[in-house]
């Protein structure tokens, strides 16, 4: 059974409760309308929320995830849109469970996290926000409070974890900035001590076999990907929804896998012109896109049954910057005795242990094969080459032996 989705999006919800008024500042999809889904973790303990976001129909979750104090109150990691459903979902938290006590901002570089801070934050002027350190600003490096952050309760977070107010509870560990020369990326991973639990933000995800729960909220991105041509029509069905998540999943670890063909301009507007899909939601009907049948070979491969993966634009463009330094953050948070991981991307929860967590950045070891085939891996290693070779970043570090 099957049935033929409209090229115009069907939002069964009141528009006002899922508006970002914010969306202009990063302006992907799916704009000003970001639909929130709550999940409890642990009983009365740890709750996610997830969103959407995406280019060009390449959408994955973007997660925000809260954590019940022991004295009461509660702890917020990575902020999402402060939507009225979001923070509706939120008060229901803190009327059984106490006040937002922290916000966490646990990046510099990912402006899908630090635009959401400042507006969720004066949602509860109560809390104290905590960043991480050498926050930057492009083009021009803006004080903090100029970028929306509540000047007055805002901190950095101190190379210390111990010197917080809530240390007894949580530990911390920073990934501190790896220079980029056009910017900076660090990452803190937190650990909570009585669920141990680990939490983080862009280094790893985990890639589930079928779109996530928040995906299917908008199936639109999942069917139009699930097209083998743009004369196809689209359509939904169970393995529609599939095929097009799976492939979301290769376009966002890798922008062009080796089993994706780019069809010439030619072809692309001939198909286009014969597209049963014209409209503006459907880019006028063209899909400049050719799998090849073994595409979902390459998909098992990068989702490892589940396992906890470095996603590839991070292997090859930003953490083989820093090797040593990357490693020596693992390690630490290698220390921790955790037994599940809830990332800001893809899934959660993801059950694993330290030595898994520590076996995902082997790739930084020289005497380790790289998990990920290097068909796939070309074009991220061309935009490395075109990007270092003039100077624009800087070239890759030796890896640790």
């Amino acid at each position: 059974m099957s049935r033929t989705i409209s090229n115009e999006p069907n939002y069964q919800f009141e528009a006002s409760d899922y508006r970002w008024r914010f969306w202009a500042t990063v302006p992907i999809y799916p704009y000003s309308k970001r639909r929130t889904i709550r999940r409890e973790v642990l009983k009365d303990t740890i709750w996610t929320f997830d969103q959407l976001q995406g280019i060009f129909y390449v959408v994955v979750p973007i997660r925000m995830t809260i954590i019940k104090l022991e004295a009461g109150g509660l702890l917020v990691y990575a902020p999402v849109a402060p939507t009225k459903e979001c923070l509706r979902l939120v008060q229901e938290l803190v009327e059984c469970h106490g006040e937002v006590k922290y916000i966490i901002l646990p990046t510099i570089s990912g402006l899908e996290h630090k635009n959401c801070v400042g507006p969720f934050a004066r949602q509860f002027p109560q809390a104290t926000v905590y960043v991480a350190p050498q926050q930057w600003s492009f083009p021009l490096n803006l004080p903090l409070s100029w970028l929306g952050f509540p000047a007055g309760r805002t901190k950095i977070l101190p190379l210390d974890s111990s010197q917080t107010p809530f240390a007894t509870e949580f530990d911390y560990a920073i990934l501190g900035e790896i220079d980029l020369r056009l910017g900076q990326f660090s990452e803190v991973a937190f650990f909570h001590k009585r669920s141990q639990t680990l939490l983080v933000t862009d280094s790893l995800v985990s890639i589930p076999e079928s779109p996530p729960e928040i995906i299917k909220q908008d199936l639109f991105p999942l069917l139009f990907h699930a097209r083998e041509d743009a004369q196809e029509p689209i359509t939904d069905t169970p393995a529609n929804r599939l095929t097009g998540w799976q492939r979301i999943c290769l376009f966002a670890m890798y922008f062009r896998s080796s089993v994706l063909e780019i069809p010439s301009l030619g072809k692309t507007l001939k198909d286009a012109w014969r597209s049963p899909n014209k409209s503006a939601q459907t880019y006028w009907g063209l899909y400049p896109f050719d799998w090849q049948p073994n595409w979902k070979d390459s998909f098992n491969q990068l989702r490892g049954n589940g396992r906890l993966l470095v996603a590839p634009i991070l292997q090859t463009l930003i953490l083989n910057r820093a090797p040593q330094e990357t490693l020596q953050w693992v390690d630490k948070v290698a220390s921790w005795n955790f037994n599940q991981v809830i990332p800001c991307h893809f899934t959660a929860i993801v059950n694993a242990q330290p030595q898994e967590f520590r076996q995902a950045f082997s790739f930084l070891e020289g005497n380790n094969q790289p998990s990920l085939p290097e068909a796939d891996l070309k074009t991220l290693q061309n935009i490395d080459a075109w990007l270092y070779k003039p100077g624009i970043i800087p070239p890759p570090k030796i890896k640790r032996q």
